[in-house]
């Protein structure tokens, strides 16, 4: 056949660092973060967070980067080089790392949207009197500068009121998910118009239409995605050096705005004050648990491709601290930021700091609407913050995009490195697929399945099993000092002891205290916390899960059972000799 072309590598040093800060830092960090902070007793959330952070966010983001620049391979093949018997790790993670793609993209179309809204003369969401729709019950115009100082501007912007009802843009928002900070967020700075972006239908049962509009919107971040990754490494390293650090510049303006706001320092010491008494509640252990795990991207196989780019004498352990340095770092920041902004509505307003950040995961975007229509050129401002959010969700959806072609290349280097146009149509057709999915969750009923994608296909759970089988097939299948020798053969020194006992044993015991308090704490899934999902919905969603959680059992009784050997000994040690399960593999 024809002579396969070489696998990818990174142009430059910085290629690598930059997108694994890409991949790592997120809406997850800037939005999510503070809100835990808050929800969780302030300063006192860092202990838990930090305590997860060392325990076990960092040591399985070594592994992982380290895995992958040893073996120069995906995340599928590379746990079956390493451990063929729990191999099954590999192919969790791209099931979930597929389940993200589909309806990340559907957020990112969403930022889209309202970029493009940006460019109207006048902001949408700062006059109700527009041409897109004019509700019933809003006589004339409502605008949101004039009544910015007065009770009833107050009243909209605290309690998301229009002359006495609730905008039905409250059906954006739903519970418990990574995603729901940043669907606040557009509740807060997008149209107060009914119904006007979703049009919701009642029920999962009723999808109702497709909204074309953002089924367009859709398809553009998927051409945006596919013509970055097209060209592999060379073209993805590049354009992360744009968006991975245009956000920061963006974030370091808001900070800097808003701690030269009066009563800024008011709402940064109620960000920093600990509540120590939260500590005794396992959700506060639930919520860092998830929190490290979403922010470092552990566990889809984003890591161990990226890692697999790299030079084998790459300094691995080093670039491990930096990013993990910047990761929590971007999130405490982001912390400062925003409460500086709602230190300032609650002087102005002249109520406490409690009565401001009451209103749960939106507490990060209550302010910062208000703050844009007062501020000059205020389309200039909301265009930036627009580009902002979708630079960042869109330099995670590149490196998970590349993730998962470097599985499935590593699986079919026939069909991925074999001929000239071969990988750029395999990868039009796996982000057409992608796009296919993500047309469900543009329909009018759309919300009610991106929320079943999220809640369970992608969640936190499904993570930790995916963490807690990771430790225990390097630290006592592979053997911990057996891979001390890989690392110290690739970076030139021996690490400490500190990573192989985490992975040994710290990180497999944390892991699985969080999962058991996520099952003790595990409540049905619901809309907006009045529609609860029929049976059959949950069946789905568990099955979501499950298509990820079951992978790992079963890949280890597949191989067992046509394993050679006279004893279980001789089955377990040398069953991964002749078996393959589908491609290369």
């Amino acid at each position: 056949g024809k002579k396969l072309r070489e696998r990818d590598v990174w142009s430059g040093k910085f290629d690598f660092l930059l997108a694994c800060c890409g991949t790592a830092v997120g809406l997850g960090n800037v939005w999510r973060f503070p809100y835990l902070c808050y929800k969780n007793g302030g300063g006192a959330f860092l202990l838990p967070y930090m305590l997860v952070v060392i325990v076990s966010g960092v040591p399985i983001f070594f592994l992982e980067v380290a895995i992958g620049q040893f073996t120069k391979l995906g995340a599928i093949k590379s746990w079956t080089s390493l451990c063929p018997l729990i191999s099954g790790i590999g192919i969790a993670s791209a099931v979930i790392v597929f389940y993200t793609l589909c309806y990340y993209a559907v957020i990112l179309a969403w930022a889209l949207f309202y970029l493009f809204q940006s460019f109207r003369a006048e902001l949408p969401w700062a006059n109700c009197n527009n041409t897109l729709e004019q509700p019933s019950h809003m006589p004339g115009q409502l605008d949101l500068r004039t009544l910015a100082g007065t009770d009833r501007g107050r009243n909209i912007i605290n309690d998301h009121q229009f002359v006495g009802k609730r905008s039905s843009l409250q059906h954006w928002l739903w519970p418990r998910t990574r995603w729901k900070v940043i669907a606040r967020l557009l509740l807060h700075t997008i149209f107060p118009l009914k119904k006007y972006v979703l049009q919701i239908t009642d029920g999962i049962d009723d999808l109702g239409g497709l909204r074309w509009e953002l089924a367009g919107v859709l398809l553009l971040a998927w051409v945006i995605c596919y013509l970055t990754v097209f060209q592999g490494t060379k073209s993805t390293g590049k354009a992360m050096y744009f968006t991975a650090t245009f956000p920061y510049v963006m974030l370091l303006i808001l900070l800097v705005r808003g701690v030269t706001l009066p009563g800024a320092w008011k709402g940064i010491k109620y960000y920093i004050t600990p509540n120590i008494t939260k500590l005794g509640e396992p959700e506060v252990w639930i919520d860092a648990g998830t929190q490290v795990f979403f922010s470092y991207s552990l566990c889809i196989g984003v890591l161990v491709s990226l890692g697999s780019f790299n030079a084998y004498n790459n300094n691995c352990l080093r670039d491990t601290v930096i990013i993990a340095g910047v990761n929590s770092g971007t999130s405490i920041l982001a912390g400062f930021a925003i409460f500086a902004a709602l230190g300032f509505m609650a002087t102005e307003q002249g109520v406490s700091m409690e009565d401001v950040a009451a209103k749960g995961p939106g507490l990060a975007f209550i302010a910062y609407p208000k703050e844009v229509l007062l501020l000059p050129v205020s389309q200039l401002w909301s265009c930036l913050f627009f580009v902002m959010i979708f630079l960042l969700g869109i330099s995670t959806l590149l490196t998970d995009t590349l993730a998962l072609v470097t599985s499935l290349g590593d699986l079919y280097p026939q069909l991925f490195r074999g001929g000239k146009y071969r990988k750029l149509i395999a990868m039009a057709a796996g982000c057409f697929a992608c796009y296919l999915v993500g047309l469900t969750m543009v329909t009018r009923g759309g919300m009610y399945i991106l929320q079943l994608f999220d809640f369970y296909g992608a969640s936190g759970f499904t993570l930790l099993w995916t963490a807690s089988w990771q430790c225990v097939a390097i630290g006592w299948f592979y053997g911990d000092q057996k891979f001390y020798d890989v690392i110290e053969d690739m970076i030139g020194y021996r690490p400490g002891p500190y990573f192989r006992i985490c992975w040994k044993y710290l990180a497999p015991i944390l892991n699985t205290a969080i999962i058991i308090f996520n099952i003790i704490k595990y409540d049905p899934l619901t809309y907006n916390k009045t529609y609860n999902y029929p049976a059959w919905g949950h069946a789905i969603g568990w099955g979501l899960a499950l298509s990820s959680i079951i992978m790992i059992p079963l890949r280890a009784i597949y191989i067992l059972c046509k394993a050679e050997g006279d004893t279980w000994r001789e089955v377990i040690c040398f069953c991964p000799l002749k078996i393959k399960i589908f491609g290369s593999l």
